[in-house]
């Protein structure tokens, strides 16, 4: 609990903060006994840290990076068996599990390798390669993968696509005291998204998901309030089923009026076959502290995708929490010891049968 307490305290929102917790959990590992590796990619740095040896390679990933909060969400607090603070559930209590996890797996690890990976961009929306995939790109390969994503202690084998997108929408400038003589952009834009849940993508279902989602995360109008707004720019997150064509959910959307939409970044689905041998090794690990345990599909996306994308089965595996993003963001402070326990079992196994191969 303290380890989590002490990465929410720093403010990983920001590039500033981002450093000083970087070089925390670098310092920490260094001292855990794993050999720890820091690479500098572009403008951003990461940390490797390894134990164990073997040809077997399995992954832990995490991030330090968190969306915005509060000044005083970055000032864990405990009240009622829980963490709570920006970053508790997504995903600093998993981080600091994995990173506990890690240092017990030094002491005692043969016939696999095991790396704890911590990415400082995985909240990013920007265009462009982001840490992990740039790790990627430049050979880091595992036999699987586990990322600490919020899933309260179930296994995520499937995750919604991502389409985040800009549109613009234009409207006629007028005087404020005759809006008649106008048109409003952001009146216009805000019906335009509300259609958005009205075309046929939006109405659609899968196993494991009820709908995709939509969400209107920012929007910017106008340049005076005695003015009627002549621009709108609205940027809104789709996050679409697996088995949904991106280029037909964007090419419903455009079609709904006359607004320029530019897609700003885009991931495809995750999807592991829950019969994957590593899978079910995790399920049986995690059966002992979760007897519930059971492959589900995640709203949310993560850098599991990029894994899946260079052919690495990867899934989501998180600690009990709630309220992530949101201002009651909070970790389960007794699940973060069964988590621990739990990735630690499971690299346990994976050495045992160290032979397994993709069904």
């Amino acid at each position: 609990m303290q380890l989590t307490e002490r990465l929410i305290a720093f403010d990983t929102s920001t590039v500033a903060g981002l450093g000083p917790a970087l070089d925390f959990v670098e310092g920490w590992l260094e001292g855990s006994g794993a050999a720890v590796e820091r690479r500098t990619l572009r403008d951003r740095d990461c940390v490797i840290a390894r134990v164990g040896s073997g040809t077997t390679r399995v992954v832990f990933h995490g991030h330090l990076d968190v969306v915005p909060g509060h000044a005083d969400q970055f000032a864990a607090r405990q009240d009622d068996g829980r963490i709570y603070g920006r970053g508790a559930y997504d995903m600093k209590g998993a981080l600091a599990a994995m990173m506990l996890a890690t240092a017990d797996l030094a002491r005692d690890l043969d016939g696999i390798v095991v790396e704890l990976v911590v990415v400082p961009d995985e909240e990013r929306s920007e265009p462009g390669p982001n840490c992990t995939e740039m790790l990627i790109a430049e050979g880091l390969r595992a036999d699987f993968v586990v990322c600490g994503e919020p899933t309260d202690m179930q296994v995520g084998v499937q995750a919604k696509g991502v389409l985040m997108m800009r549109a613009e929408v234009d409207g006629i400038a007028a005087h404020g005291s005759t809006p008649w003589l106008g048109r409003s952009a952001i009146l216009d834009g805000v019906d335009l998204y509300r259609a958005i849940e009205a075309l046929p993508f939006a109405a659609e279902s899968a196993e494991l998901f009820e709908r995709p989602s939509i969400n209107l995360g920012r929007i910017k109008g106008g340049d005076a309030i005695n003015k009627v707004p002549d621009l709108c720019r609205m940027d809104i997150d789709v996050r679409y089923l697996p088995g949904q064509d991106p280029d037909e959910v964007l090419a419903q959307i455009r079609s709904l009026g006359a607004w320029r939409v530019e897609v700003l970044l885009e991931r495809p689905p995750a999807n592991v076959d829950p019969e994957d041998p590593y899978v079910r090794m995790l399920l049986e690990a995690v059966g002992a502290y979760e007897p519930s345990a059971a492959s589900v599909g995640r709203d949310g996306a993560s850098d599991a995708v990029a894994f899946l994308a260079a052919g690495v089965p990867a899934v989501e595996f998180g600690p009990r929490g709630g309220g992530h993003h949101g201002p009651a963001e909070h970790v389960e402070a007794a699940c973060l010891a069964s988590y621990r326990r739990a990735l630690v079992d499971f690299a346990g196994l994976v050495a045992s049968r160290s032979g397994v191969t993709a069904a």
